[in-house]
């Protein structure tokens, strides 16, 4: 088992741990401390977490592969009762109940929450005869991802409720319709648009620019799967060309004759375009007829619905980091301060850095949660591009490594868990870095192997090396 285990991909972690407290030791290091080794600092503390992680590590290699598969629910209903539990804890921080305080210790369940859904949604799938294009199957495995989440939000945790979304990249691999992912994609871009431009007025015309490009978006959207999945070029054509048209003449005339409202007309044409669609469902009893049109209703639903969602569901501090990311509230001194000293922090560190323990910004602390959400901002001011470079180098090396051990599993337990751990880690480094640098929501989730702190190192460890144990167990004979 030892010979088949993947030492390329243990290389890549103990070289990611040993980053990570380099970036730790030097975002909390204070002007003055004579001991970065001692327990009384982050620095000596996050040791504590990496030594426990590496006999985590150990154990779970040691165990035999097969306990993993057996045992799969059990651990999943374990920890949903722990999540369930966690909701009513009395220990509030920082706004959040998703901690757990056991004297000196504090535990976040919902980052072990993550290996036991990967566990159980591998079982569940690995069973004979599942099939994730019956609507009955893609249920109960949705179900199974949507559940802590939930449990999770009840924590008022949603960053890390967020994460869970990543399982559906590992459903794509499985087999999902692309068009499912392609509607999870077109509806977050119907909010950014609608939101970022509904008060830009379009050509002088009383018209929104936002609900303008959306709706017409939804009409493209539309015909273009009608084109995808009815393979029907001269129906494409038709909606494209009446849709584009007709919007075309209105905003004219809006322009040079009377003023009005363009949205009124592109409404009316998705209504036509969805009555269409009813009625070739209607006369030829083909399904994507149908499925295309509830993909053009709800996609009008969730625009107009967007805007509710934004005042009155999301709380007074998300609403602000959406409206400083999208452009629409400076707020420097608010909601987008870290955003904007991380990104001071990241700048001034040029090509090579200014060295290790030389860093201003961090040493001055002018960045909040720089050893845990923003330590990516201590990365770039001490070590430069090229100590980024570097350390995203080392996260490829490692996607890359995760996607040859999946694809070489045996079984499909061991590949769809495979795929889980990589959407996961993906999810986490595309989110973490992208708010660092300003481009993705503040939502609140660490660096996987760098961000301080015992739960995410141990979450990520359960994660990666239970894997390897699986990895591993490929080529042995079983009796």
């Amino acid at each position: 088992m030892l010979r088949s285990l993947d030492w390329w991909t243990i290389g890549i972690y103990v070289a990611l741990l040993v980053f990570g407290w380099i970036s730790v030791c030097g975002a909390s290091y204070t002007y003055g401390d004579t001991d970065i080794f001692s327990l009384a600092t982050r620095s000596g503390m996050q040791i504590v977490w990496i030594g426990t992680s590496m006999v985590l590590g150990f154990v779970l290699i040691m165990l035999d592969d097969r306990f993993y598969d057996t045992f799969a629910y059990i651990i999943y209903i374990a920890l949903l009762l722990l999540l369930f539990a966690t909701i009513f804890n009395p220990h509030e921080i920082k706004g959040s109940r998703s901690w757990l305080v056991l004297g000196p210790l504090r535990l976040q369940p919902a980052e072990f929450a993550k290996f036991a859904t990967a566990l159980a949604i591998s079982k569940f799938m690995s069973v004979y005869g599942f099939d994730i294009h019956k609507w009955k199957h893609f249920a109960i495995a949705t179900a199974i991802i949507l559940l802590p989440m939930l449990f999770i939000v009840g924590q008022k945790e949603t960053g890390s409720a967020l994460v869970y979304l990543s399982f559906f990249l590992m459903f794509y691999r499985e087999g999902m319709p692309g068009s499912i992912l392609f509607t999870g994609v077109a509806m977050i871009i119907y909010f950014v648009v609608g939101v970022r431009f509904e008060e830009v007025m379009l050509w002088d015309t009383p018209t929104s620019l936002g609900k303008f490009v959306v709706l017409l978006l939804v009409q493209i959207f539309t015909a273009g799967m009608v084109q995808a999945y009815c393979r029907d070029a001269r129906q494409t054509f038709r909606i494209l060309v009446s849709c584009i048209g007709i919007t075309l003449l209105a905003l004219l005339f809006s322009k040079f004759v009377i003023p009005f409202d363009i949205v009124w007309v592109q409404l009316a044409l998705c209504t036509a375009v969805i009555g269409y669609l009813l009625y070739q469902w209607l006369s030829t009893r083909y399904l994507p007829y149908i499925l295309i049109c509830l993909f053009a209703v709800g996609s009008i639903f969730t625009f107009y619905s967007a805007d509710y969602l934004l005042n009155n569901v999301l709380g007074d501090h998300q609403r602000t980091r959406i409206n400083v990311l999208l452009g629409l509230d400076e707020d420097l001194r608010g909601a987008g301060y870290n955003v904007h000293q991380s990104e001071i922090a990241i700048g001034s560190g040029g090509l090579r850095g200014k060295g290790f323990l030389n860093g201003t910004q961090t040493k001055l602390k002018f960045v909040p949660e720089q050893d845990t959400d923003f330590i990516f901002c201590t990365v770039g001011e001490e070590e430069g591009f090229l100590g980024c470079a570097a350390v995203l180098l080392l996260f490829l090396a490692l996607i890359l490594r995760l996607i040859k051990m999946a694809e070489r599993q045996p079984f499909k337990f061991g590949r769809v868990y495979g795929y889980c751990v990589l959407s996961i880690f993906l999810f986490h480094l595309f989110i973490n870095v992208g708010m660092v640098l300003g481009l993705t929501p503040v939502i609140g989730i660490p660096l996987p192997f760098f961000s301080y702190g015992g739960s995410s190192l141990w979450g990520f460890t359960l994660l990666l090396f239970i894997f390897l144990r699986i990895d591993a167990g490929r080529n042995l004979v079983r009796t």
